[in-house]
């Protein structure tokens, strides 16, 4: 049986409450009755205790039966070391098994528990360690146990340093320590130990969280507990009836019933082994028995200055911390294991390294995998992996090391690179349990100077740190947590894009080199260096080069796409599909696309085009070898690859129209980091990269880029039909549609402007060439597509102008066609009628498209004018180059008319806009013609009365319009003045079929009226004359960009010298039929001042003309002088 005397401190409750329990076989409840636990107030109101039990392998609670008094213990039980089905295959062992912690048992629960560690939970450990830490003032015995941390959570676990010397002669580990440990240790400390293998199970009977005060701790517990009729839960001790119970044995019993949220202790006494009594102890009262009296609050004081002493000094993560107080001793250390082996030997020679590294990244997956938390922590998760991959050996842990630096690189958001300011800025409010493995240790010190070392024997300088007295743990707050939140374990805020993604690159890159380094068949691999580029393999320009080129390149794309839908598998590294390097390599090279897709579209927004398509071209290149390694390509990896080519579309669009740039671009997209390097080379190992090289070219031919440009979005498009994206995508959808839209417009005006190149270039005699017909094909196709693209997302604006681009190819197909004979015999041809026609279709197909101006006023205003401007030409080349061959002359009249009435219905002379004195000119122009032609009508005109007398009323109206607008504008005087002499060319011509001398005269002061009226034109005239002159004057300054146009001075000299004529003529005849009427009637006095003045002014202008050496400033101010002094003798008086 055994000895039954208790060994004082070293007393086993457990082993004997389950020898004292064995004969007890009845059935009570079930262990445990509620998951949920309760709350205690033990010992008054001094500490507060709560157990909540979260696993339990115990078997229905045994119930609790009296042994007869008088047995005799040391005689075995009829069912000694027999199984039995009410204790469950284990037998002792879930009744109690020994006292001796296993070194690892708190990772076991730490596994099982993942949740709770480095977040909820302070303490992780043995029941036993943690009443072995609060006993610490009250016992001599040695404390010896291993610390880790773990987020905010601290692992303890029995640290036997005599065992691991037994061990480390098989296994090598921890050789280190011997010769460390025998000069610290106090060696009279020998008990020989078993050699026992340890496991990372766990292996207790219940799992307990304990809240005791404010400290949460995960407790594994083996003590047996029994219950049945009036107690349902009891623990059960046996004591020898000779010996009082002490403190260290009444601390022991109260903290188990505290941990296990037992009410009650049954104390079974014997002598020699034969049963006394049994005694019935509330748990409360437990501190209070005689010879065992100690304080609850003590024992709180002692919890909480224990937690804050190893809080404030195991601050790293991934560390072995050693606490250890010797035999008898009164001083407790903590020894950083970890730094004295590093200085040492390698880091692989501590057993817990494994387990520690291991529940690092358990916890950060666990902390990765909730959906609901904050980015608050994102700092404690980047630590947690940080430190797990520093303990790690790449060559023995390559799976593990590869997924940490994927989450690694999840921590980074790449989908918001606008907002990492905003979205960043809670990462640094992490809880106060923050910690960091970059930090230096500091001395730390309180305000009673008890973290410090240097009064210490002289081993103590190895000691992270030391509590001098045990005596110190029983003082109320004796060690504040000094542990503040520690700067460097916060999230890195990245202040741009860039940063951002090239750390999201530098882990990705890492997990590739773990994964690539695990895959065994190098040897069918070529050799390659990371550093050097590796020279690409592309197809020859006659498969490659222009349009036609692509083509081949895109069916060739789209097959291939095709193919992925039914799992095609095609790795050249032999990965097996489904194997952990399979799955991670697919994960890593999707995040480098993405990486390289965020860092491309932050190029692009700075305007480096030529940086922007190597990222992009690098995203592509990923994306292929992805395509190359999946079995099952999901929807949304077909997303991202439409996203990256309708970038890629942008960047090689913006290429094409930065041409002056190339040189610049280009040395940006041929420059390579070693990283880019690296990660290519790690693509290489499975795929050629070669799938979207015609996408990715630098080409230095504009109809190239253009052409790509527009193959890549064909192809974005085309991804979205494969499944259901478009349906599911919608705005993705729109934007690539109006992006082909956009393209095909680009390629079109460019097709049009060539055109429009060989048409100035070939000589007008000759007919349209075959090249320029082939251009105008084109074009038109272009923009027919780009209207279809625009119509099938309602974009009626962008439909609209691309309308009025094919109009203006209408027009410029009609120029093509213009009479082929020389200038005098040309006529307005047919085909010229036909494509004006088209072009005025597409117009008006435009503003159909609008439907009104509200849409886009700036659209309908321009496609207006475009319209009006269509109509102008045709009449005016049909009035200019009459097709007189073909058509009457008033059949041609009829059309111009109506033509340019047209024209002024779509020309807008009201609103206010930048174009305002452009309509009012063209109107004018209108005006001007139409009254022009009604003129020439009516000259060239004989017989029908009716008819002429309508086109007289005609032209006076026109030319009365006309003069309006002109009158509006500030550069158009000679247009004025040209509009007012044919006004007076026309009063002229009224006068020659006039035969009274009343109408005549009439006539003739009308004339000489309209002659006033053009004093406005010669006003401006001067102006601008003055201003010329004064130019060299003041600098040879340049005029003002705002200034009007330089005036035609020729023009003015002949419209001058024809004024003159006229009005010299004008008032001669009138001062003759003002003279003749005079004779044959009384005198007149208003007719006599008219009379006077006209041959005054007539007197001065001959002596003007015949002045030749005045200039043509001088004569300018002379006429207007001269009209002025009209305008005053009233000549206009005779009516």
């Amino acid at each position: 049986m055994g000895d039954l005397k208790e060994a004082g401190a070293e007393a086993s409750p457990a082993v004997a409450a389950a020898r004292g329990g064995l004969s007890l076989l009845s059935q009570g409840e079930s262990e445990e009755p509620s998951a949920q636990g309760s709350a205690l107030f033990l010992g008054g109101s001094e500490v507060k205790s709560r157990a909540v039990v979260k696993y339990s392998s115990a078997p229905p609670r045994t119930a609790f039966a009296r042994l007869e008094e008088k047995t005799d213990l040391k005689l075995p039980p009829a069912n000694w070391l027999r199984e039995s089905a009410k204790l469950g295959p284990a037998g002792t062992t879930i009744l109690g098994n020994s006292k001796k912690s296993k070194p690892f048992s708190s990772f076991g629960m730490a596994y099982d528990f993942i949740d709770s560690v480095g977040n909820d939970v302070d303490v992780v450990s043995d029941s036993e360690n943690i009443k072995k830490l609060l006993k610490i003032p009250y016992s001599k015995s040695h404390v010896s146990m291993a610390v880790h941390r773990i987020g905010r959570t601290l692992l303890l676990d029995e640290l036997d340093i005599q065992e691991l010397f037994m061990r480390s002669s098989q296994t090598g580990d921890w050789t280190w320590l011997k010769e460390f440990y025998q000069r610290l240790i106090d060696q009279k400390w020998q008990r020989k130990k078993k050699s026992k293998e340890h496991g990372l199970k766990n292996d207790f009977v219940r799992n307990i969280l304990w809240t005791f005060e404010d400290i949460h701790m995960l407790v594994g517990s083996n003590m047996p507990i029994f219950g049945g009729g009036r107690y349902p839960a009891v623990s059960l001790r046996l004591r020898d009836n000779n010996k009082p119970i002490n403190v260290l044995t009444g601390i022991d019993y109260w903290l188990d019933n505290l941990i296990c949220n037992v009410p009650e202790l049954v104390m079974c006494f014997h002598v020699n082994g034969i049963v006394q009594k049994y005694e019935m102890i509330k748990t409360e009262e437990i501190p209070n028995l005689e010879n065992s009296n100690f304080s609850t609050k003590v024992i709180k004081d002692i919890a909480q200055n224990i937690l804050s002493f190893l809080k404030s000094n195991c601050t790293k993560e991934g560390h072995t911390y050693w606490l250890f107080k010797a035999s008898g001793s009164d001083i407790v250390k903590l020894y950083d294991l970890t730094t004295l082996c590093e200085e040492t030997e390698d880091k692989y020679q501590n057993p817990f390294t494994m387990p520690v590294a291991i529940l690092l990244y358990k916890v950060a997956c666990n902390m990765m995998m909730k959906k609901n938390q904050n980015k608050k922590h994102y700092g404690t998760i980047r630590t947690l992996l940080l430190n797990c991959v520093k303990l790690l050996d790449k060559s023995r842990h390559p799976q593990i090391i590869a997924s940490a630096n994927y989450m690694l690189s999840e921590l980074f958001q790449l989908d918001e690179p606008k907002k990492e300011e905003s979205s960043e800025s809670p990462l640094n409010e992490n809880s106060d349990e923050s910690y960091s493995e970059e930090e230096e240790e500091m001395p730390d010190s309180d305000e009673n100077g008890s973290y410090g070392t240097s009064s210490d024997p002289s081993d103590d300088n190895k000691a992270v740190a030391i509590i001098k007295s045990v005596g110190e743990l029983s003082v109320p707050e004796k060690y504040k947590s000094i542990h503040q939140i520690r700067p460097s374990c916060a999230f890195p805020v990245c202040h741009d894009t860039e940063e951002r993604c090239r750390l999201v690159l530098s882990y990705v890159l890492e997990g590739l080199k773990s994964v690539d380094s695990s895959i065994k068949k190098e040897s069918d691999l070529p050799a390659a260096d990371p550093s050097t580029p590796i020279p690409l393999k592309y197809e020859d320009e006659s498969t490659r080069g222009g349009p036609e080129g692509l083509e081949k390149q895109m069916a060739l794309f789209l097959d291939k796409m095709g193919s992925l839908q039914k799992g095609n598998y095609s790795s050249q590294s032999g990965m097996i599909p489904g194997s952990w390097q399979h799955k991670m390599k697919l994960q890593l090279i999707l995040k480098s696309s993405k990486a390289y897709y965020v860092l491309s579209d932050a190029a692009m927004s700075l305007q480096k085009y030529g940086r922007a398509l190597r990222y992009i071209k690098l995203a592509l290149q990923s994306h292929d070898t992805y395509c190359c390694l999946c079995t099952n390509m999901l929807s949304e990896v077909l997303l991202f690859l439409s996203q990256y080519l309708t970038l890629c579309g942008d960047i090689q669009l913006m290429l094409a129209q930065n041409a002056n740039n190339r040189a610049a671009h280009l040395e940006e997209f041929n420059y390579q980091t070693k990283e880019d390097q690296e990660i290519l080379h790690s693509l290489h190992r499975e795929s050629s990269c070669q799938g979207f090289a015609w996408a990715t070219d630098l080409s230095t031919d504009l109809e190239s880029q253009l052409s790509v440009s527009c193959k890549c979005y064909e192809a974005a498009n085309e991804i979205l039909q494969f499944s259901d994206l478009k349906s599911q995508n919608p705005e993705h959808y729109v934007q690539v549609m109006k992006r082909m839209g956009n393209i095909r417009n680009e390629i079109g005006v460019f097709y049009m402007n060539q055109a429009a190149a060989l048409q100035s270039e070939r000589v007008v005699s000759k007919s349209v060439s075959a090249a320029e017909q082939q251009l105008w094909k084109k074009s038109f196709s272009c923009f027919e597509k780009g209207i279809h693209n625009f119509e099938s997302i309602e974009d009626a604006t962008n439909a609209a102008l691309l309308l009025c681009n094919t109009g203006r190819l209408m027009r410029i197909c009609a120029q093509a066609h213009c009479g082929a004979s020389d200038e005098f015999k040309r006529e307005f041809s047919p085909e010229e009628g036909l494509y004006y026609n088209k072009a005025v279709d597409y117009y008006l197909k435009a503003l159909r498209s609008l439907g009104t101006r509200d849409i886009h006023p700036a659209v309908w205003d321009s496609v207006n004018w475009e319209l009006s401007t269509t109509y102008f030409t045709m009449a005016t080349l049909q009035q200019d180059y009459a097709p007189l061959s073909r058509k009457a002359q008033e059949q041609i009249e009829k059309e111009v008319s109506e033509a340019m009435m047209k024209s002024l219905k779509y020309c807008d002379i009201d609103s206010v806009s930048a174009r305002q004195p452009l309509c009012q000119y063209r109107a004018a122009t209108i005006h001007h013609r139409l009254a022009s032609m009604y003129h020439s009508c009516l000259r060239n005109q004989v017989g029908d009365e009716h008819l002429r007398k309508q086109h007289r009323v005609l032209a006076d109206l026109h030319y009365s319009k006309a003069v309006t607008l002109f009158q509006l504008l500030k550069d158009a005087p000679c247009e004025l003045l040209r509009v007012q002499l044919e006004r007076v060319a026309f009063a002229e011509f009224q006068m020659t079929s006039q035969n009274s001398n009343v109408g005549k005269l009439k006539t003739l002061s009308g004339a000489l009226d309209i002659m006033v009226r053009t004093e406005h034109a010669f006003q401006l005239i001067r102006k601008e004359l003055v201003e010329e002159f004064d130019q060299p004057k003041s600098g040879e300054t340049a005029p003002a960009a705002d200034s009007s146009p330089s005036l035609n001075q020729e023009e003015v000299i002949k419209l001058l010298s024809i004024f003159e004529s006229r009005l010299l003529f004008l008032l001669l005849q009138s001062i003759k039929l003002l003279s003749s009427t005079k004779k044959k009637t009384s005198s007149n006095i208003e007719e006599d001042v008219v009379l006077k003045s006209n041959k005054q002014v007539y007197s001065q202008l001959l002596r003007g003309t015949a002045n030749k050496n005045a200039t043509l400033l001088e004569r300018t101010e002379i006429i207007i002088h001269l009209l002025g002094q009209l305008a005053r003798g009233g000549s206009s008086a005779v009516q």
